[in-house]
């Protein structure tokens, strides 16, 4: 357990991730991995995703300092199948892998069950999606019981802040909770596929989601200015100017009422 997801991660990356060999992971991510990256000193390569925005499981197949891949994968939206990481860990044996998974809960497929066949898998998750609990701070690693002990021990020497106790409480409850967590995510699940519905209709491009986000983009139309309207209306959504996906935002699903708000803002903007 550790003070997020990112606390878990930025452990992971210090405690695995010290090899003389660089570690992998894909070039259009979550931007927190080449933050820790720089701070720890750790050399990485980035794998391109192919047109489609999906990961090739065969461009990791070279001898590495680590692996790490969300899933499925932040801001793309798009979940792969456990075949998918099979393969990933049939070519890395002899390096760690984490597999990201603060999404997962929303149509991703989890690599738990595989921790049990592979003794170098970490999967890492987070209870401020799914479980509505981002202002608690509870993140979580689980993989083999090697694996834990050097996460365990490389905390405990620089980092002795527990999950606080009220945090631990509500993480609980959260877990025994099944029936609300069950209806916010259909709820979110509903709201994503309605969403993505109207935008297709709209002439968007909306690649399929297992997040509780949606990526897309317009051929006729500048991201970058929609993302500036949507703002001087107080509707925010995120904006990457990076290359490949410059045109391209990604929108958080919200309640029905926020959506709709949303959709009625995009509709405004088409029209100018």
């Amino acid at each position: 357990m550790g003070n997020g997801s990112d606390d878990v991660l930025a452990l992971a990356f210090q405690s695995f991730f010290n090899s003389d060999l660089p570690i992998v992971y894909p070039d259009i991510t979550y931007s927190f991995y080449p933050v820790w990256c720089r701070l720890f000193g750790i050399e990485y390569i980035n794998q391109p995703l192919d047109d489609s925005f999906r990961i090739n499981p065969e461009d990791y197949r070279s001898p590495n300092g680590g692996v790490v891949i969300p899933n499925p994968n932040a801001p793309t939206s798009i979940g792969e199948g456990p075949e998918f990481v099979t393969k990933i860990m049939e070519y890395n044996q002899d390096s760690v892998v984490i597999i990201d998974e603060a999404y997962v809960d929303f149509g991703g497929i989890s690599s738990v069950p595989l921790t049990k066949k592979y003794d170098n898998l970490l999967v890492t998750g987070t209870f401020s999606k799914s479980r509505s609990l981002a202002g608690m701070r509870i993140g979580f690693a689980i993989g083999s019981k090697e694996l834990i002990d050097v996460l365990e021990a490389v905390k405990n020497s620089y980092n002795s802040y527990t999950v606080d106790s009220l945090s631990m409480a509500m993480g609980i409850a959260a877990i025994r909770d099944v029936d609300y967590f069950n209806s916010t995510v259909s709820k979110i699940i509903a709201t994503r596929t309605k969403v993505t519905q109207e935008l297709r209709q709209l002439g968007f491009t909306v690649l399929d989601s297992s997040t509780n986000f949606i990526m897309a983009t317009h051929k006729d139309r500048s991201m970058k200015d929609m993302f500036l309207y949507l703002k001087s209306k107080k509707v925010f959504i995120r904006y990457f100017d990076l290359p490949r996906i410059n045109n391209y935002v990604r929108i958080t699903i919200g309640t029905e009422e926020e959506m709709q708000t949303f959709i009625n803002c995009v509709k405004d903007y088409i029209k100018q």
